[in-house]
């Protein structure tokens, strides 16, 4: 079975999996992939990373919370992407104000495939992330360093220019339809 295959099928099996929980149980989340930014780069790279996902962020009565996620979207050389991992974050704002306006930090660690990178066989990797958002809504941004991206593609010259890579997410929670 093709690394393809496998991923999508785990995305499948993740996303039954969230579907079959219990609301009260955390909270579930659909992620919609959008922008992504290269500053300084010398190439043309896609940056309209266009595709769907799903997040799951566990109850926790910390200010520490485990989430999953699992993504599949148009990466920057303009080719399919998918990636399954977790992530910890810590609440770092809140207000009771704006439906529960809140900021969280933290870091996710995945497995993902990429057409040009390591053949297509998933590789990890591990990323900051920052949420904004409320009980219904929110954005999700993360930084894929220079470095990484070096590493990522096995050489320093990738991109002579490129400082690093910005992401975000759009994320609509489950709860929006009870809005």
């Amino acid at each position: 079975m093709s690394n393809l295959r496998v991923l999508v099928l785990l995305l499948s099996l993740v996303t039954a999996g969230f579907a079959s929980m219990p609301a009260a149980a955390g909270e579930l989340s659909a992620i919609i992939n959008g922008k992504s930014w290269h500053p300084g780069a010398h190439e043309d790279w896609n940056e309209d990373n266009y595709g769907l996902g799903v997040e799951y962020a566990f109850d926790s009565e910390s200010p520490w919370h485990w989430k999953l996620l699992a993504n599949a979207f148009v990466d920057s050389v303009d080719n399919m992407s998918y990636m399954a991992g977790g992530g910890l974050h810590r609440r770092v704002w809140d207000t009771g104000r704006f439906h529960d306006l809140h900021v969280d930090l933290g870091v996710n660690a995945f497995l993902m495939t990429r057409e040009d990178v390591n053949g297509s066989r998933p590789f990890p990797g591990i990323l900051p992330g920052l949420a904004v958002g409320n009980r219904y809504v929110g954005l999700n941004f993360t930084y894929l360093p220079r470095k990484a991206v070096e590493i990522m593609y096995d050489s320093p010259d990738v991109d002579p220019g490129i400082s690093g890579i910005f992401f975000v997410q759009l994320k609509l929670n489950a709860d929006l339809l009870s809005f």
